[in-house]
């Protein structure tokens, strides 16, 4: 089974990359299964019911999310009814929507994704490695195809969770800087990782915003209003190939595809 993780889609112009370059991806790399982080999809900041109708439209199977999960308000009206779509799995109890879900892969393989947020230099969640432990138990009583979104600012902190999980998940990806790192690797017991998949959004600006804000921002240490950067757009990503008999990866190779 290959699997395709999309990095963090960053306003419209990510989702128009979604839109005119994932069908080829999903081809050339005979993708079973399509996850991507959301939580920047809808203008540079959250998600709405119709930006993630359009992104499963587009060939997305499941959506991720983050900080900024809760960034439109309307995610509200739809978050508890979208099985589809996650927010992370260690905020408190109560809090709406979902942190993992199982969904229905190629042959009828059931295939668990599940989404937690860091906590250094992130805001105060509850321990994402406490949780995860015991949101992998869960997920492992269904199924051996385990993918885990780790969303997080220090690359230690999902380096750790990486080694935690090795052997008992699939995956363990990390999003949030929004730059692509060059770790990717398959762990000693069977777990691909990579420390940061990348964006999905526009190549030619700071972490997808115009990169005149952000260094107006850094020079005066006022605050400015964010707006997404024009030009060329890249899709940034990484395609895993699973044994789903035993759930362990046998590769992980980095997707880096670009749109003028």
């Amino acid at each position: 089974m290959n699997l395709l993780f999309i990095g963090d889609i960053v306003g419209r112009p990510g989702r128009v990359a979604v839109q005119k370059l994932l069908k080829a991806i999903q081809q050339e790399y005979a993708i079973d299964f399509t996850v991507a982080n959301g939580e920047n999809a809808a203008g540079g900041n959250g998600i709405t019911r119709e930006v993630a109708e359009e992104l499963y439209r587009g060939g997305v199977n499941c959506l991720t999310g983050g900080n900024h999960i809760w960034d439109q308000r309307q995610v509200f009206e739809f978050i508890d009814q979208d099985n589809k779509l996650i927010r992370p799995a260690n905020y408190p109890a109560g809090t709406p929507g979902r942190g993992f879900t199982l969904l229905k892969g190629p042959n009828n393989c059931l295939i668990g994704v599940a989404n937690f947020s860091g906590r250094v230099f992130m805001p105060p969640l509850d321990d994402p490695f406490q949780e995860a432990n015991k949101v992998v138990k869960h997920l492992a009583s269904q199924t051996k195809v385990i993918f885990i979104d780790i969303h997080a600012e220090a690359t230690s902190e999902k380096i750790a969770l990486g080694w935690f999980l090795d052997g008992r998940v699939s995956a363990v990806c990390g999003t949030h800087t929004h730059v692509q790192t060059a770790d990717e690797r398959v762990l000693p017991g069977g777990t691909a990782y990579i420390s940061d998949v990348g964006m999905t959004g526009p190549r030619d600006s700071v972490l997808g915003v115009k990169t005149e804000t952000i260094i107006n921002k850094f020079l005066t240490q006022l605050p400015v209003r964010f707006e997404v950067a024009g030009g060329t757009v890249q899709l940034n990503g990484v395609v895993i190939e699973v044994d789903e008999l035993s759930g362990k990866a046998l590769s992980i190779v980095r997707v880096q595809k670009f749109l003028d």
